[in-house]
């Protein structure tokens, strides 16, 4: 509150007292749910079955079309792969972390990267942040669709597994 009666409401950063005990509290259990959420989504992957084939498919979105994923490229497979690290669970994924994971990479790149993940509903943004959580539908799709990867087209195209 101003002097001139105007209020105003900023983020300010979390006092280390006893006060902020609660609101601590919240974030830390928003950010365990998401990482229980995404140890939860290793194992199960029925949902993202459905949705795989989209995966792969150009989105038109404002006169602007996004390319497909496509997991038989090397940087779509590792941005994927850095898209599914327990980091970005807890603490968001950010365009600095997914630098470090895909080397090579420049920033211009990866912000690409993020705003196809964000067309094709994979990722959503933080508040008025600069980071992004998977959805559900994203954290399906990118567990099943490396699993599809390494389980069964990988070892059939090796020979080590008949395919059918």
């Amino acid at each position: 509150e101003h002097r001139d009666g105007t209020r105003e409401q900023k983020v300010a950063p979390m006092a280390k007292t006893i006060y902020s005990l609660p609101a601590l509290r919240e974030l830390l259990l928003a950010s365990n749910e998401r990482y229980l959420a995404f140890l939860a989504d290793l194992t199960d992957t029925s949902g993202g079955l459905r949705e795989i084939e989209h995966l792969g498919e150009s989105v038109k979105r404002d006169e602007q079309t996004y390319r497909g994923f496509n997991l038989f490229r090397p940087d779509d497979l590792d941005a994927l792969r850095a898209l599914l690290r327990g980091e970005g669970m807890i603490s968001g994924i950010t365009n600095k972390m997914l630098r470090q994971r895909c080397p090579g990479k420049t920033s211009a790149q990866i912000s690409y990267l993020l705003k196809r993940c964000r067309v094709h509903g994979i990722l959503k943004k933080c508040g008025h942040r600069f980071k992004y959580y998977l959805t559900a539908k994203g954290r399906h799709l990118v567990v099943t669709a490396l699993k599809v990867l390494g389980l069964v087209v990988i070892p059939t195209m090796a020979g080590l597994e008949p395919a059918g």
